[in-house]
């Protein structure tokens, strides 16, 4: 399969940017672009606040094409899928998918993944784009040599474009002919598309509001057409293009884990508060003796909690989180205005004592230290459909 065609770097100790085939259409919708984990990518169109609430109150559209896909096909690909992956892959059925994660044989994490079951022994696993090599490798170390099972690198082959906002679906619906309502949340079917065949339409996303997911043939002339028709047929609607900013502080909102900030190679299932997902009466995957030891020893001991700021100040990215008494018990992962909820949030690990819901811990602040609170997550859940 052929890579994305790259531009020269700018002398020869720099490596170029990866680009997705949407590269040229984000520059002419003069987007602000920045280097997000090797790619060249939109970060802004419009500004992130007005992103942010279009998605919150009408629909805005997504390249997110930078995301990885392996497929694993053949009698052994459940096999595979299952000792990679702490979900349970056989409860699936065709056409639907489910959140899970990769993990390391300590119980921590190699990557958060979503499985979907294209047929039977069929299985698409779409990963992050910045963990897009290690994975790969780390797919093939653990059951490449597994029997029955073929495993495919198709993370170039397809534009991925998610449509998001409770608009989504009446902005889709526009461009397709298959009936978009009957598909439930993370279950996924094939459609025409913009008068593409075979387009997979997924009902997935990761901004905390209903969506879809669209996978097409990544060549630039028809990733930038469909791009620009999803855009005219979303107009009424009041859609924007939207870059990684506003994807940010929607999954920030929604309580949704980035690697690199609520997992990571050093946290495991049960701190995350992931531990819904990992299926440990399943009789092997790896990672699942780790997981059990930590259960039977007691649980965790730091917890993944939401904080509120309660005094005037922005906990960001980072940030020393401290007892009342001034000792260090944690450090923000994620912390940012939250534009729809109007407040100023973050998510944080600290010990099991400091977690419980209202209470109060400070945030250090260019050395003054700030009160918040303990709040329940997700910090914004989108609102049940009415009839």
């Amino acid at each position: 399969m052929a890579e994305i065609v790259t531009s020269p770097p700018l002398h020869e100790n720099v490596k170029a940017l990866r680009k997705t085939a949407l590269n040229a259409t984000h520059r002419q919708h003069k987007a602000s672009m920045v280097d997000f984990g090797g790619w060249d990518m939109p970060v802004t169109y419009a500004g992130l606040i007005a992103e942010h609430m279009a998605v919150r109150t009408g629909v805005g559209l997504f390249d997110v094409s930078h995301m990885g896909d392996i497929q694993f096909r053949g009698p052994g690909s459940l096999a595979a899928v299952n000792q990679l992956c702490m979900n349970d892959a056989s409860r699936l059925q065709v056409g639907q998918a489910h959140y899970s994660a990769m993990l390391q044989p300590d119980g921590t994490f190699v990557d958060d993944v979503v499985v979907h079951k294209l047929s039977e022994n069929d299985y698409l696993i779409v990963i992050n784009a910045g963990t897009r090599e290690k994975d790969i490798q780390w797919v093939r170390k653990q059951v490449g040599h597994m029997p029955g099972v073929h495993i495919n690198d198709f993370s170039d082959y397809y534009t991925q474009l998610a449509i998001q906002g409770p608009k989504a679906e009446a902005t889709l619906q526009k461009l397709t002919d298959t009936d978009l309502s009957v598909i439930k949340n993370y279950w996924f079917t094939w459609g025409k598309v913009c008068g593409l065949y075979n387009v997979m339409i997924a009902r997935t996303g990761y901004t905390g509001e209903d969506g879809f997911e669209i996978y097409i043939p990544s060549d630039e002339p028809t990733s930038g057409r469909v791009w620009g028709e999803v855009l005219a047929a979303g107009a009424e609607f009041g859609i924007m293009p939207c870059g990684l900013g506003s994807r940010n502080t929607l999954r920030l909102e929604a309580a949704m884990a980035l690697y690199g900030h609520e997992i990571s190679d050093t946290l495991n299932v049960f701190e995350a508060n992931l531990g819904r997902y990992a299926k440990l009466d399943k009789p092997s995957f790896v990672g699942r003796e780790a997981l059990l030891e930590v259960q039977n020893t007691g649980g965790p001991k730091k917890k993944l909690v939401g904080l509120e700021m309660i005094e005037r100040g922005i906990g960001r990215d980072g940030y020393p989180v401290l007892s009342l008494t001034g000792e260090k018990i944690g450090e923000i992962t994620s912390g940012s205005p939250a534009p729809f909820l109007k407040k100023n949030i973050a998510m944080a690990y600290v010990p099991i004592e400091y977690s419980a819901v209202d209470g109060e811990v400070a945030i250090e602040i260019r050395g003054q230290a700030v009160k918040a609170k303990v709040v329940a997550l997700p910090f914004y859940k989108r609102p049940k459909k009415t009839a």
